[in-house]
């Protein structure tokens, strides 16, 4: 039974990111998105400027095609690349805001790990998020932290939807210094990313 056909309103998950590089870990979560939470559409959001990011990111066509290639294969998902078109930082809550406008009757659900669900006050405009969405966390490498900056209780009435996904420990960060290494990452994400970098020597050492 389709989302829409349980709830009897669109349910449109929002899963945003750096993507820089997409890997097994981010896949694994859409996928699981899309089939717990009985999505219709899972919208993905490769970051413009993040605002929260210390490093520069690299350019976003790059990570735009590389995350094309990352979530060909998961049902219902679509790579939407406005984020990358906005002047100065990305905020989710806008975002969100044109998600609403454009899908009025849709059921939004915001698609987060836990790491990004404690620091989610520090969000712009946090509040706003919690009403415009459904707030949907997956502990990806470890389950929220007791005492951690994220209440559920802090919610409106049922705006809290988990995902639950098993321990997959991979990070952007990893991948990128195991290419500038020499060191094989083909294990860390889906065939088309690896061959996407290797065919425009992303991450390699200069």
């Amino acid at each position: 039974m389709s989302g829409a056909a349980a709830t009897g309103r669109f349910r449109l998950g929002v899963f945003g990111g750096a993507f820089d590089p997409p890997h097994i870990a981010h896949v694994a979560l859409a996928q699981a998105a899309v089939s717990q939470l009985q999505l219709d559409q899972l919208r993905i959001f490769p970051t413009g400027q993040a605002w929260h990011k210390a490093r520069t990111l690299t350019a976003g066509e790059h990570r735009l095609e590389m995350a094309r290639e990352a979530f060909s294969a998961v049902p219902k998902a679509v790579v939407d690349g406005r984020e990358l078109q906005r002047a100065g930082p990305t905020y989710t809550v806008d975002t969100l805001r044109e998600l609403r406008a454009e899908f009025p009757a849709a059921e939004l659900l915001l698609v987060i790990g836990a790491d990004q669900a404690e620091a989610l006050h520090s969000w712009r405009d946090s509040g706003q998020i919690m009403q415009l969405a459904i707030i949907s966390i997956a502990a990806r490498a470890r389950p929220v932290r007791a005492g951690g900056n994220f209440d559920a209780s802090n919610l409106p009435a049922g705006r809290l939807e988990p995902v639950e996904l098993p321990s997959m420990p991979v990070s952007a960060t990893d991948i990128r210094a195991r290419v500038a290494a020499g060191e094989p990452i083909a294990d860390l994400v889906p065939a088309g990313v690896a061959r996407y970098i290797d065919r425009y020597h992303l991450y390699q050492a200069t």
